[in-house]
């Protein structure tokens, strides 16, 4: 399973959040654009339709992917080889979220993101939604709870795997998982001191019936 990369980079006076994820129930790579937590575009290649396809197949949708994964290179085989492991599509991913991170540098972000949604890509990208519920709390005696709360169209979501990756600094990662409720819900507990918030980050992804959404959290001192 391929957990994804989320970059934050700084374009002008915009920050943007750039998270790349493998869906593997809908067979789907795809890179979001978030700014201030709100999804500006997309970016995806359908890879369980480009493996059906063959090579040839895989051109068409995943035009736009840099030339050095193309099937001309012998040494890196067809691309549909590639997407037909998860070594080849996290290669392909990381590679999807390299070529959306220069666009933005390069100040050409809209002419990289899907302006088209065909029927086929309606019906293959099937949201989850991460939202954290009391991102006003306060923390308290070294212990911060999120409260996360997981939808899917909307509707919540009782029984979602939620894994938890705190950065913090000057230590290791630390890991924890939790299952939504019946209202879609799942307590989160972080042990961070509060002088370390402003340089720790929190990564939350939820995965329910083969579909994964990962989004990232600052933390900070409250006012």
């Amino acid at each position: 399973m391929i957990f994804g990369f989320n970059t934050d980079i700084r374009h002008e006076d915009t920050v943007y959040h750039v998270q790349s994820e493998a869906r593997e129930g809908e067979q789907l790579l795809q890179t979001q654009v978030f700014v201030r937590g709100r999804c500006i575009g997309k970016r995806a290649v359908p890879y369980g339709l480009a493996v059906a396809a063959g090579s040839d197949g895989v051109a068409s949708v995943s035009e736009g992917i840099s030339s050095s994964d193309s099937s001309s290179d012998p040494r890196r085989g067809s691309l549909s080889d590639s997407l037909s492991n998860d070594q080849g599509r996290e290669r392909l991913l990381r590679e999807l979220h390299r070529e959306v991170l220069e666009a933005i540098r390069e100040g050409r972000l809209d002419l990289i993101l899907d302006k088209r949604e065909t029927v086929e890509t309606l019906a293959a990208v099937k949201e989850l939604d991460l939202e954290w519920i009391n991102a006003a709390s306060v923390h308290s005696s070294g212990i911060l709870a999120m409260h996360i709360r997981v939808t899917d169209g909307g509707a919540t979501v009782e029984g979602a795997r939620l894994t938890l990756r705190f950065a913090r600094p000057d230590a290791a990662p630390y890991y924890a998982q939790v299952l939504t409720d019946a209202q879609g819900n799942a307590e989160m507990i972080v042990h961070v001191e509060e002088k370390d918030l402003a340089d720790s980050a929190v990564v939350v992804q939820a995965s329910f019936a083969g579909r994964t959404a990962t989004r990232k959290f600052h933390l900070r001192p409250a006012d």
